[in-house]
């Protein structure tokens, strides 16, 4: 699959490791920088999202996404765990739920750009779904940079392959390729945001670390199954 991510925030905020754990598969390894596991909050806006070969869908071709995550490791291998993702598309919605397993929800969403300041809007809508909003207002502040290995700028926004599991609890690994991410510095005015809330995790009332990307085009691979041995 192809996809390209536009106006992306990455919000990250320090939370503790027994908080998070209970959340995450026996079979992952929750990762932590010196310590200190982290979860963000990801809003930005996809385009060119296709199959390998395939002609986009109209209905899929272009929406907002939402997601929520950590930070885990199988194998020694670094990765993102995603306890939500919220899309403005319902087709995208049930496609990534069935051949992905991966906890899209549907949301009505918004994403206005003024000049260099976001304006995003997000309300789940899911059936049966838990509440949650996301509004907010965000923009770069300084000139784009890549992220230096053994940074935390480089250990929150450099992973390349994504895990979940099936509903017999079994490990997948989706591979993800693109250009190291071309971030800035970013400020944010976050007016709600119910979105780890909804996982009944509770953020700290700290200031987050903020980066901002303008593009970034990215392949996918399909999800592997991984042996728990």
């Amino acid at each position: 699959m192809t996809q390209t991510w536009h106006n992306l925030l990455f919000a990250h905020w320090p939370v503790p490791q027994e908080m998070l754990r209970p959340m995450i598969p026996a079979c992952f390894e929750l990762d932590t920088f010196v310590g200190q596991a982290w979860l963000g909050v990801v809003p930005f806006r996809m385009s060119q999202v296709r199959l390998r070969w395939l002609p986009p869908l109209p209905s899929t071709q272009a929406f907002p996404e939402l997601n929520v995550r950590t930070y885990v490791t199988f194998a020694g291998k670094p990765g993102v765990y995603f306890f939500s993702l919220d899309a403005a598309s319902s087709i995208a919605v049930t496609v990534a739920r069935l051949w992905f397993n991966l906890p899209y929800f549907r949301a009505r969403m918004s994403l206005l750009a003024e000049e260099s300041h976001i304006h995003y809007h997000s309300q789940r809508v899911h059936r049966h779904a838990p509440p949650a909003t996301f509004i907010a207002s965000y923009a770069p502040v300084a000139e784009v940079f890549t992220a230096q290995p053994g940074t935390l700028d480089h250990w929150l926004t450099e992973r390349y392959c994504l895990y979940t599991v099936d509903r017999q609890q079994r490990p997948y690994r989706g591979e993800i390729h693109h250009l190291p991410w071309p971030l800035q510095r970013a400020e944010a005015a976050i007016e709600q945001n119910t979105m780890a809330l909804a996982q009944n995790i509770q953020l700290p009332e700290t200031t987050p670390v903020l980066h901002y990307a303008h593009y970034l085009e990215v392949l996918i691979w399909p999800l592997r199954q991984l042996s728990n041995g």
